[in-house]
């Protein structure tokens, strides 16, 4: 499941996903981001109001004595980014509808998917009267974004997953890949496995998580015994698997044999790196393989090589009941990153009962025990980006299985994370 979007996306790195989906490093969505009809949005800026709202409600003038809560989304860009735009708007339209409130306006931007389109639209809802801004989904336009937040005294709830963007009150909603690689390399630790290597992407995203990935295994007390890079080309993938597969047999036979083998990958470089491992000769029954939530996708378990493998990711229930219930509702599937939309929007409702002007401040925001949603429970922490608490699943032919759940909610201290997740 994954922002992730999964995160269909990634080059800048601007969303994921959940993976959900993970991270964009950032040229494009996350192709695992699900399919959304792609009629045409007429309307550029629109405001929702539960006061006689149906389902799906219709739009209704705000009520002035309400928040406001400005939504930014490329709702008129090219292609599927219009449509993932379109279902993350019924998703935030979702959460008004399923409060009940009748004082929450959610006013509507489009920002055309660029920094000009998103400066424009947030300046529009300055002029709105909003109390605090959801989105928008790219870096770029965040970053256009956050300097007229800031001098109107709005904070920022974005979809980017590109920590640059963070702090200076934007918040990020996303998953972050250097979360979901210590919540699994923590877990791998504590079942026994401190001998790592890794098998990454030769591109800029890769070395984001090669840096993670180390940090992480020296800071759990592992160590990392190969490392390979491959190019994104599948018939350039042979090589560095044959290499990082060699590496973990000489180990084997120098008595210091791997444990875990990371394997990240998105489902067009997983379903090519699978069977390669699988030629090279890795036995994952001595390997243990584990990856982020980018595999949280169906197909994962086709490849021998994957099965029995760890991954995180919220845990899948939440989902499955926003996955319906979005359908019952729209009559189609929402993109998979929606539930930050949904959940974006359900921060705003739980603060919205406070006085204007105390709703959405720096402490209501980044209030230890955080807010409960769709994808588990989210903390913001006072440099922008969000703790999450996630679940290990283990990769089985049809599907995945809970292997050590999620937690339901935070403590109250800040700087601790739930699922066994160190804060860093």
């Amino acid at each position: 499941m994954r922002v992730k979007l999964v995160c269909v996306a990634r080059c800048e790195i601007a969303l994921f996903l959940v993976s959900a989906v993970m991270l964009t490093t950032g040229c494009a969505l996350n192709s695992s981001a699900g399919h959304v009809a792609t009629d045409p949005i007429a309307s550029t800026s629109t405001t929702t109001n539960l006061a006689t709202a149906k389902t799906p409600p219709p739009p209704r003038l705000a009520d002035e004595r309400g928040a406001k809560v400005a939504l930014l989304l490329p709702l008129s860009a090219a292609g599927q980014t219009a449509a993932i735009a379109k279902g993350m708007k019924q998703a935030a339209e979702l959460a008004l509808f399923d409060s009940g409130s009748t004082t929450v306006q959610l006013i509507v931007k489009d920002d055309l998917g660029t920094p000009e389109g998103a400066q424009a639209a947030a300046e529009d809802a300055v002029r709105d009267g909003a109390e605090l801004i959801v989105g928008p989904l790219f870096a770029a336009s965040a970053k256009a974004v956050a300097p007229i937040a800031l001098r109107a005294n709005i904070p920022v709830l974005a979809f980017s997953n590109d920590t640059q963007v963070a702090g200076g009150g934007v918040y990020l909603m996303s998953f972050l890949v250097t979360q979901d690689i210590d919540r699994i390399v923590a877990y791998s630790v504590s079942r026994g496995h401190k001998r790592f290597a890794a098998l990454l992407p030769d591109d800029a995203y890769g070395r984001v998580m090669g840096d993670a990935f180390r940090k992480s295994v020296a800071s759990h007390g592992g160590n990392v015994k190969a490392f390979e890079t491959y190019p994104i080309q599948a018939n350039a993938m042979l090589d560095p698997v044959r290499k990082l597969v060699e590496a973990i047999k000489r180990a084997d036979e120098d008595g210091e044999s791997v444990d875990a083998l990371f394997v990240p990958g998105s489902a067009d470089t997983l379903s090519s790196l699978g069977p390669l491992l699988s030629y090279a000769g890795l036995d994952p029954s001595r390997v243990k393989v584990i990856g982020t939530g980018a595999w949280d996708q169906t197909g994962v378990g086709r490849e021998s090589s994957f099965i029995g493998g760890w991954f995180p990711a919220p845990e899948p229930h939440g989902w499955q009941a926003f996955s319906e219930k979005f359908g019952r509702t729209y009559g189609s599937a929402p993109p998979r990153i929606a539930t930050l939309s949904y959940d974006a929007m359900s921060v705003a409702l739980q603060l919205s009962s406070n006085d204007k002007g105390h709703r959405y401040t720096i402490s209501a925001l980044t209030r230890g025990n955080g807010f409960a949603g769709s994808d588990g429970p989210v903390r913001f922490r006072p440099d922008g980006t969000a703790d999450r608490g996630l679940a290990i699943l283990e990769v089985q032919k049809l599907g995945a299985t809970i292997i050590d759940p999620a937690p339901t909610n935070f403590g109250a201290t800040p700087g601790s994370s739930p699922g066994g997740v160190k804060n860093q």
